[in-house]
């Protein structure tokens, strides 16, 4: 039988909530006995699809929101962060690793996400992303 369990946290758009992130992660790292470099990729991957809903997303539009859910099935964790905004193209972002892109500030958050994380998927024309963790 899997079992399933939900939480949520949902935020104005505004760029200091961002560290309510945190508060929200460490309580899901102690129910869950999450080990500190998972507990350090899920905090990085989850502050970045925070700000990036907030930032690009909802343009900080403080009538907005972002909603960050934790749903647990099995042995993973899906982190689901959803913003209001108009969405963007997840399949072309510009590679940061690329030599013209290295010295850009930003545009590594997808970046970060997918390499910290066991999967990263989006939906609703990139307005929601899937950040998955293996436990």
């Amino acid at each position: 039988m899997i079992t399933s369990q939900q939480e949520e946290l949902n935020l104005i758009s505004d760029p200091k909530n961002v560290a309510q992130v945190e508060t929200f992660v460490e309580n899901v790292a102690k129910k869950y006995s999450i080990s500190p470099n998972v507990y350090g990729n899920i905090l990085i991957s989850l502050t970045e699809a925070v700000t990036n809903a907030i930032s690009h997303g909802n343009d900080n539009d403080r009538e907005k929101r972002v909603k960050l859910r934790l749903e647990h099935k099995s042995s993973v964790l899906a982190f689901i962060v959803s913003d209001q905004g108009p969405g963007f193209d997840f399949e072309n972002l510009p590679d940061p690793t690329s030599p013209e892109n290295l010295l850009r500030i930003g545009g590594r958050g997808v970046f970060l996400m997918r390499q910290l994380s066991d999967g990263v998927n989006f939906h609703d024309d990139g307005r929601t992303v899937e950040i998955l963790f293996h436990i």
